[in-house]
């Protein structure tokens, strides 16, 4: 405080000789400038009070409308600011240390008082006052904080709990002081990371880093926390302030992030993979199927094998088409898809990874209509419920993968679409295909049915996933125009059901053998690294009537184009080729014919980045690996139809 400004009492005293008393004190003392004002009841106090600001309250007990301790606790709840030093006789010191205890900030007893006691008295009370306001305003200042602060003695004893501790923790500051944080905060198993952080504090007298903690309702929690070693002035521990920060959102976003860019390596890894083994593959399927063609003379058991040969080469092929749909992201525009053929797909994979424990059961009527949509997304959402309905049942279980067709009026909405999870219906009139993922798990409580939609929720325990994912999984059904419900109890199970709008499309026949048209003897240039696609690609063609050339590479391919310009009528060119690629062999061929008609061929799906130049060439077809012989010839055939262009 400015020592040149009076400092302004107020003096609650009834008596007069008391009131000349202190008055006479106060004047002997020169080094500071005392405004004295009276009052000689309490009342009259308090409205001096009202009308007047004062820096303290010399206040007497006794007086004519107030008797003993209720004068001071009067006076303190009408002006809580202003500081009070009691003044008492000698009988009532007991009475004058209540009120200290109580909040006044100093007492003194008549007729021991000096002018100089009295001063310092005066000031130490206006000090005291302001410090405590300091604090309070301090203490505020935390409670707003977002951070949980909290002071322990070293014994783990909290002695303070801010209102950011509240909020994180759950538990009250009346419910928190005096317990330990060893037994409020962590789980037995999480004590070993908090001794050795204890450890590192009494040497250091700081520590920072990450803690797994729990909250009141048992919620586990990842904490920045850093903490400071207060010693008193013996050197001693004395107090531990602790601030900590909620990073269990950040932590499960660089989870997630961390499993992105896994999956981007994987992606990158199984593109390499699918190109070598779709090559492996090819010739593998082609040859059983032409051995299965030629081989009249074949035995039952034989031709039983070849047909287990074939049908092993094409899983195979469908295994890493799957691999590179979810690791990459292949087939990635909307088309038309029919959901059987997406539920036999998922149903294989069941099959092949799923505990035997669980029992199967798909029920997909061969009527359904179409939807349009991403197949790789809608696979992703069918594997997401398959894989918790696993996780549901760790003991082993059913598993039910329904899909029907459904034609959706306001009296059906009305009436069955009222779910827990009602908030995320998007329900309107319409044909829908609904699929219905069914399990006999340990099902969903009520408390957490309507949370399991919430980005980064999740019911399993560290290390055991990122969470349901059932977030994506809504997004997906929302992004094509459906919606999703589900119904489960405790130990019932649980029932999640996709509703996905129909589109009525023409059935697309499958490529059989009776459709592979015959050729008419014209020739057909071959270009594949591999010898083994050369070979079994040569005897399919002249299977089927077409004459045939091989080129192992794009510098002989070019060779024997030139040679045989005017005969070769289509060449069937693979576009990973070492030294000259297919996509730079083409761009050659052209120079020599600018009317040359090509099939582009890859063990990589079209839409790979290492593709892209294959969209700027003129070609006719794009043939993926491995192909059967029915897929070749269809595609030889219709590049024979076109016209080239030139």
């Amino acid at each position: 405080m400015d020592s040149q400004a009076p400092i302004r009492v107020l003096l609650i005293e009834d008596n007069p000789g008391d009131r000349r008393l202190l008055q006479e004190l106060l004047r002997e003392v020169v080094s500071v400038h005392i405004q004295l004002h009276y009052a000689d009841s309490l009342s009259q106090g308090i409205q001096h009070l009202k009308e007047t600001p004062f820096d303290v309250v010399l206040l007497d007990l006794f007086l004519p409308d107030s008797q003993g301790f209720a004068t001071f606790t009067q006076l303190q709840q009408q002006e809580r600011n202003v500081p009070i030093v009691v003044t008492t006789g000698l009988n009532d010191e007991t009475l004058a240390l209540n009120a200290v205890q109580a909040g006044a900030q100093d007492y003194l007893v008549k007729g021991h008082i000096t002018g100089e006691l009295l001063v310092r008295s005066i000031r130490y009370a206006i000090e005291r006052k302001r410090a405590e306001q300091k604090i309070r305003e301090q203490a505020a200042l935390l409670d707003i904080a977002t951070d949980a602060i909290l002071v322990r003695d070293v014994q783990n004893k909290i002695l303070f709990w801010n209102k950011g501790a509240e909020r994180l923790y759950g538990w009250t500051s009346a419910e928190a002081l005096g317990q330990q944080t060893t037994d409020l905060l962590y789980q037995q198993n999480d004590l070993a990371q908090v001794q050795a952080a204890q450890q590192q504090l009494i040497l250091e007298n700081e520590w920072q880093g990450e803690l797994n903690q729990i909250t009141k309702t048992d919620q586990k929690i990842i904490v920045e926390s850093r903490w400071a070693l207060v010693r008193d002035d013996d050197d001693q521990p004395q107090f531990i302030l602790v601030v900590s920060t909620d990073v269990t959102a950040k932590k499960q976003l660089e989870a997630q992030f961390f499993r992105a860019q896994r999956l981007e390596s994987i992606g990158t890894l199984a593109s390499g993979i699918a190109h070598d083994l779709n090559n492996i593959l090819t010739p593998v399927l082609t040859t059983a199927q032409l051995l299965q063609m030629k081989s009249s003379n074949l035995d039952e058991r034989s031709l039983h094998m070849l047909k287990v040969l074939e049908t092993n080469a094409r899983r195979g092929a469908e295994i890493i088409k799957q691999v590179l749909s979810f690791a990459r992201g292949t087939d990635g525009n909307d088309t038309v898809l029919q959901v059987g053929h997406l539920i036999r797909e998922i149903q294989q994979i069941i099959r092949e990874t799923f505990p035997k424990s669980i029992e199967l059961e798909v029920d997909t009527p061969h009527d359904l209509w179409t939807i349009t949509g991403n197949p790789t997304q809608i696979h992703q959402v069918l594997m997401n419920l398959c894989v918790n309905a696993r996780d549901a049942m760790p003991q082993g279980g059913k598993l039910e993968i329904l899909a029907e067709n459904l034609i959706l009026d306001d009296n059906y909405i009305s009436t069955n679409l009222d779910t827990k999870v009602g908030k995320y219906l998007d329900a309107k009139v319409g044909k829908y295909i609904v699929i219905t993922v069914v399990d006999s798990g340990c099902g969903i409580s009520p408390e957490l049915l309507d949370r399991i939609f919430e980005p980064f929720f999740t019911s399993k325990d560290v290390g055991s996933g990122t969470g349901l994912g059932l977030s994506t999984t809504l997004g997906i059904i929302k992004s094509h125009r459906g919606f999703i419900t589900v119904s489960s109890s405790v130990n019932q199970g649980a029932q999640f059901k996709i509703f996905l709008p129909a589109v009525i499309a023409p059935d697309r026949s499958e490529i059989s053998p009776t459709e592979a048209l015959v050729g008419n003897q014209e020739l057909i240039l071959v270009v594949d690294d591999e010898a083994p696609v050369c070979e079994v690609t040569k005897a399919a063609l002249e299977a089927y009537d077409y004459r045939v050339l091989t080129a192992c590479d794009g510098l002989d391919a070019i060779a024997l184009y030139a040679q045989h310009q005017s005969d070769i009528q289509l060449v069937v060119i693979d576009m990973m080729m070492p030294s000259l690629d297919g996509a730079t062999t083409f761009r050659v061929l052209q120079k020599i014919n600018p009317q040359v008609r090509a099939i582009a061929v890859s063990g990589l799906p079209y839409h790979n980045a290492k593709l892209t130049s294959v969209a700027s060439l003129t070609i006719q077809s794009f043939l993926p690996k491995p192909y059967t012989i029915e897929e070749l010839i269809k595609v030889v055939h219709e590049a024979l139809q076109t016209t080239p262009e030139g």
